[in-house]
């Protein structure tokens, strides 16, 4: 819902910019190629050392060594502002048990099971928007 004073408008992020967006938040989505569909998952997700760690419920063998997408987006929709991050890259499983049951026991999951990933996302392209009330 629209003020008659003020515009919504996308204005574009620096790339530093979009990561610190990224980094304050732990909520995105995994997007990701599947017999000739793109899904979506829900995730949660930290940012550690130039890697995004994501915990999605995705089956392995489906993203293991992909290019994947994430979004990560915080809108206010009263306000009409808020944020929206893509970042997209080569993912790979983290199969290591140690560090995988780390990030199992700090990022809550969506599931449990086999369709329970935690993937580390190395981002190639990063590109971020704010969504702005600019004057009329």
């Amino acid at each position: 819902m629209s003020r008659p004073d003020t515009a919504p408008r996308l204005v574009e992020v620096s790339g530093a910019e979009a990561l610190w967006l990224v980094e304050g938040s732990s909520l995105g989505r995994l997007v990701y190629p599947q017999r000739g569909q793109t899904v979506v998952r829900p995730a949660r997700h930290v940012w550690e050392f130039g890697r995004l760690i994501v915990r999605a419920p995705v089956q392995a063998a489906v993203v293991s060594d992909e290019a994947v997408t994430y979004q990560v987006d915080e809108i206010r929709v009263v306000a009409g502002t808020g944020w929206t991050v893509s970042l997209s890259g080569p993912a790979e499983v983290i199969a290591a048990p140690d560090e995988a049951a780390h990030y199992r026991r700090t990022l809550t999951g969506w599931t449990h099971g086999p369709h329970d990933t935690v993937l580390r996302l190395q981002p190639k392209t990063v590109s971020g928007f704010r969504l702005v009330r600019a004057e009329a």
